[in-house]
């Protein structure tokens, strides 16, 4: 008994020693020093000394030393804001390792559409050009995750500059490995280089899409050399301007994840390249229009499907933290959107051409989730479903209109993410398309989307042209007749 009683003694003096220590955990840092103040132009986003990530690395701290028992009466309004607003953030965002490792799935996941833009670009082509368009792909992936890494993430995100166009510069160890919320804050809750790694994945994909729409005649090297260009240069210039705190984003122009950035970007550079490279040999008859049939629509398929998961990494990781209120509800008007893009394309297009056309819906599954990228965080629910269903009966309007002025486009990418990038960037300026708090402005995003998808056309009709008239864009027609894959390869895709 005696035993006992001393043990529970000895114990309750060891909690009663440990009931102090928070005090003087608390004085490993002075909040009365420059490190930690905080000033009101720090806390005014509008402001230009607004900084979130060096709020949240001091809110952290003073956080820190209020839970632990420092004197609150040392702090200043500014700092007890501050703690205040990386506690509110902390709670939607969560910690730093897991927000990091979403971003990081989600740059996966955006990685294998580039091989779900291969598959569809395959199966939607002639056989006998296979491997030219895998080729293409591979170099596309390579070259842009380089030319990124060397200019173009820090020409498109340089933060404080003229608004419409930055130098570039290469990424480095000295700026992108700080492991806390030093980087971005918990709004942006990851490192740089995962920053990195997840847009350039983006940066990648405009190429990708003229790559569809000039596939079966155009000269690999010609190609290779516009791809270079398109996405070494052209796509962090007009990224700046809305992603990178530019002109179109001081206009209030909104872009969650890239209906105009990423879609509209490819999808008028690709209109420009195919209008300069004229229509493939056969398609436009004296008798209308003869059809060039697909040579794997399994493949093609399973393209589009691989394309709608990875989507999900596109919109999701556009969150840019593991904030589960909002990657949640971006995954599920994603999906809505896809949804309503098949199935009012498949039913649309059934009506139109008289039967069900498989190529016509995986393209209306695309042309649904172009639609909802750009406000697949502001869209109701039912919006994203009124948005895909329209993409979705837009993108056959556009190809059939294409195909009337003659502009061939052998897998529907100019109308999926050219025309639909366009109104996936205008109808959340449709007040009853989103919530009831978004502020967006019909005018404004026009303008926008205008202005990113004149610049893509027109630098990409200069350049194309010139290319042209230096080397040639367009292979000879025994070449296209022969097929791709002999002619520039030297080896079938296929072997009987």
């Amino acid at each position: 008994m005696m035993k006992t009683t001393i043990q529970l003694t000895v114990l309750t003096c060891l909690m009663a020693f440990l009931s102090m220590m928070p005090a003087a955990n608390a004085e490993i840092i002075d909040p009365k020093i420059d490190d930690y103040q905080v000033t009101t132009e720090m806390l005014d986003s509008e402001h230009d000394d607004y900084d979130e990530g060096a709020v949240d690395l001091i809110g952290k701290s003073i956080y820190k030393y209020m839970q632990l028992g420092g004197d609150t009466s040392a702090l200043t309004i500014e700092q007890k804001n501050a703690a205040e607003g990386y506690y509110d953030r902390y709670e939607d965002a969560p910690f730093f390792g897991l927000s990091n490792l979403w971003i990081l799935l989600c740059a996966f996941l955006v990685f294998i559409m580039h091989l779900g833009f291969s598959c569809i670009e395959s199966g939607l082509c002639q056989r006998k050009n296979t491997v030219n368009i895998l080729f293409k792909n591979v170099f596309i992936i390579c070259a842009g995750l380089l030319l990124y890494a060397v200019w173009g993430f820090n020409a498109m995100y340089p933060g404080d500059f003229g608004g419409i166009f930055a130098p570039g510069s290469p990424i480095s160890n000295a700026d992108y490995g700080a492991t806390d919320i030093s980087y971005g804050g918990t709004g942006l809750c990851q490192t740089g280089f995962a920053d990195f790694i997840f847009q350039a994945m983006f940066a990648a994909t405009a190429a990708t899409i003229v790559s569809g729409a000039v596939a079966e005649r155009v000269k690999l090297s010609s190609f290779m050399i516009f791809a270079v260009l398109l996405v070494g240069f052209a796509y962090p210039i007009t990224g700046s301007w809305k992603w990178g705190g530019g002109m179109l984003d001081g206009m209030g122009f909104y872009d969650f994840a890239g209906s105009s950035v990423v879609h509209a970007f490819g999808g008028f550079a690709a209109l420009a390249c195919v209008i300069i490279l004229g229509p493939r040999k056969g398609k436009y008859t004296k008798s209308g229009v003869k059809p060039i049939l697909p040579s794997n629509m399994p493949l093609a398929t399973i393209g589009a499907f691989l394309l709608w998961f990875g989507w999900f990494g596109f919109n999701g990781g556009s969150v840019l933290s593991a904030d589960p209120s909002s990657i949640s509800y971006v995954i599920v008007t994603t999906a809505l959107g896809a949804s309503a893009g098949g199935i009012a394309c498949l039913f649309f297009s059934w009506g139109v051409l008289k039967k069900p056309d498989l190529s016509m819906s995986l393209n209306g599954i695309l042309a649904g989730l172009v639609g909802v990228t750009a406000g697949a965080d502001q869209l109701t629910l039912i919006g994203s479903v009124i948005a895909g269903g329209i993409a979705g009966i837009l993108v056959v309007v556009s190809v059939l209109f294409l195909d009337k002025v003659k502009i061939d486009d052998p897998v529907g990418a100019i109308s999926v993410h050219g025309t639909c990038g366009i109104w996936g960037t205008i109808c959340i300026g449709f007040p009853f398309l989103t919530k009831a708090d978004v502020e967006t402005s019909f005018i404004t995003q026009l303008i926008g989307t205008a202005a990113i998808g004149a610049f893509a056309f027109i630098f990409s009709f200069v350049v194309f042209s010139i290319i042209k008239l230096v080397m040639g864009v367009r292979v000879d027609e025994q070449e296209e007749i022969e097929g791709l894959d002999v002619a520039e390869h030297g080896v079938p895709a296929y072997n009987e």
